[in-house]
């Protein structure tokens, strides 16, 4: 019995991997966010599969009714709307219950591991590496802010993006992103931004400049406020 967390494309449907289609045709169920949207991915690769809705709203006893199919002996796969699920996701708390409920007690016991559920990751496409390799920016370390806070907290943070030394990336939404511009300008009016747009899609797009140079660009050009977008300040 195994949890398989598999990444879905972000946008372009041919990023799909070979191995996270066999792992959807072969499981028993498929988690997903939204199943109207998994189910556009599944037809597209053919993928009959059963699908059950988990996100954010869920109640912590669908958590223990998917912990007991596990136990049964299903295999099941969880995916979220696109990307990587459990990364600023709330796949993230399913794998924490699943992890505790099957926590070995004897990590020497093998009879007893084999027992257990597998949680195991199938890789694929991200947002948040895909923009940090579009970049430019040189070096391996970044702090990785998910969502930022709508209120709380939100000045604070932006204190501390000002103060970081490394590279800091967030996602952002196209109704808070100008607002979200105007803070960066306020904090950090010298550090340099890249902005990725729609990554994988259509209307791809990148920005780059300081906070202000960007700013202008979205105030000028408000038809390109449209989208999921990835902001990285270094």
């Amino acid at each position: 019995m195994s949890l398989y967390i598999v990444a879905t494309p972000i946008g372009n449907l041919e990023d799909m991997t070979l191995r996270a289609i066999r792992v959807l045709k072969e499981c028993d169920l498929v988690l997903c966010e939204d199943t109207r949207e998994t189910r556009k991915l599944l037809n597209h690769y053919d993928i009959k599969t059963m699908t059950q809705s988990y996100h954010a709203q869920s109640k912590l006893s669908k958590i223990d009714k998917i912990i007991e199919m596990l136990a049964d002996g299903r295999n099941i796969a969880l995916v979220s709307d696109a990307g990587t699920p459990a990364i600023s996701d709330p796949g993230s708390l399913l794998v924490k219950k699943i992890r505790e409920a099957f926590a070995y007690d004897d990590f020497d016991d093998r009879q007893n591991r084999q027992s257990k559920i597998q949680i195991i990751s199938v890789p694929g496409p991200s947002a948040l590496t895909a923009a940090f390799s579009a970049s430019g920016i040189v070096g391996g370390e970044f702090t990785f802010l998910g969502f930022l806070p709508h209120k709380k907290g939100r000045e604070t943070l932006f204190k501390e993006i000002a103060d970081s030394d490394r590279p800091c990336i967030f996602y952002e939404s196209p109704h808070r992103l100008l607002k979200t511009l105007e803070s960066l300008q306020k904090f950090c009016p010298e550090k340099r931004m890249f902005v990725a747009k729609e990554i994988s899609k259509i209307y791809e797009e990148y920005f780059q400049g300081t906070a202000k140079e960007i700013l202008d660009i979205f105030s000028k050009n408000p038809d390109k406020l449209r989208g999921e977008f990835v902001v990285i300040v270094s």
